[in-house]
């Protein structure tokens, strides 16, 4: 039964995925994102994988924090290529248990650590990436400006400022009250959250850079964040479509080119996919605790 659930789940990802794309191509000119694409200037790329490949070295280390808060004692260097698996479950195989669920199996078989509690330190870790995307978009906003009446109000702006100081306050409340046995780790695991999501935003500079674009550079971060947000939602595979869906629909308000943002958006999506498929060639042996070198 369980299968066949599965099996749904990935049907109905392809079929929003299909359609998701569908619109987005039909919103804008093919024939202008191919030229876009054309005019690359690939030097731009290399930087941009590297700070890529960075924000997930920096969210592998905050989850590897509250693993340590669960008396798991992981390598950084396991800890890091169990976190490449969990990139490949996550977007190659989107019907299964998923990167999340896969880790979650594997520690718990070779640790025999409560399920409960590595299901909380990977729920936190998908928590405390979320606040730092929420934290730096109350910062945007206040910077950006966006046409929509409401969003030039003083309310509006009263909103935001209040945003950017209850939302760390406000995280930690939730884990005092919840996840308890993490708090320990809360500065440290939220600073690399930070580090990650930074990393993720000058990565999405060098991307901007190679297609040329020079200006409104904070209102495309903007709307980056806001589709990464929409991108982990699991409606599609690997948040393709859903980004690029939030793009078209944004770019007026943010006065950001339209097709440009598709092919920015398609760009760091073949990234995330070219890293992620590594995780098709790690293997991670948990049992020999003294394996601490570099080998695939």
């Amino acid at each position: 039964m369980q299968q066949y659930k599965n099996q749904l789940k990935t049907i109905l990802k392809l079929i929003l995925t299909g359609l998701a794309l569908y619109l987005v191509f039909r919103k804008i000119e093919t024939a202008q994102l191919f030229e876009i694409l054309k005019t690359i200037q690939w030097i731009w790329l290399i930087p941009a994988v590297i700070l890529f490949v960075l924000s997930k070295v920096a969210t592998a280390i905050r989850l590897n924090q509250y693993f340590k808060n669960i008396s798991l004692q992981l390598s950084e260097w396991k800890n890091w290529k169990l976190y490449l698996i969990g990139m490949f479950y996550n977007l190659f195989l989107p019907g299964g248990i998923g990167g999340d669920g896969y880790k979650v199996y594997l520690l718990n078989k070779h640790f025999k650590l409560p399920v409960k509690k590595l299901l909380q330190a990977a729920l936190l870790d998908r928590l405390g990436g979320l606040v730092a995307i929420v934290f730096l978009l109350f910062g945007l906003f206040l910077i950006v400006e966006v046409e929509l009446d409401f969003l030039e109000s003083e309310l509006w702006n009263a909103l935001m400022v209040a945003g950017l100081i209850l939302t760390v306050p406000g995280f930690w409340l939730v884990q005092k009250l919840f996840f308890k046995d993490f708090l320990p780790s809360f500065w440290p695991a939220n600073l690399w959250s930070f580090a990650g999501q930074i990393a993720q935003l000058i990565c999405a500079w060098f991307i901007l850079m190679a297609l040329g674009i020079d200006e409104k550079i904070l209102a495309y971060q903007l709307i980056f964040l806001l589709s990464s947000i929409v991108a982990v939602l699991p409606l599609t595979i690997g948040g393709v479509g859903a980004r690029e869906l939030v793009f078209v629909y944004a770019h007026q308000y943010a006065g950001i080119e339209e097709t440009a943002a598709v092919a920015f958006s398609l760009i760091f999506f073949l990234i995330t996919a070219g890293v992620s498929l590594v995780g098709a060639f790690v293997k991670v042996n948990l049992k020999d605790e003294q394996d601490d070198s570099p080998s695939y």
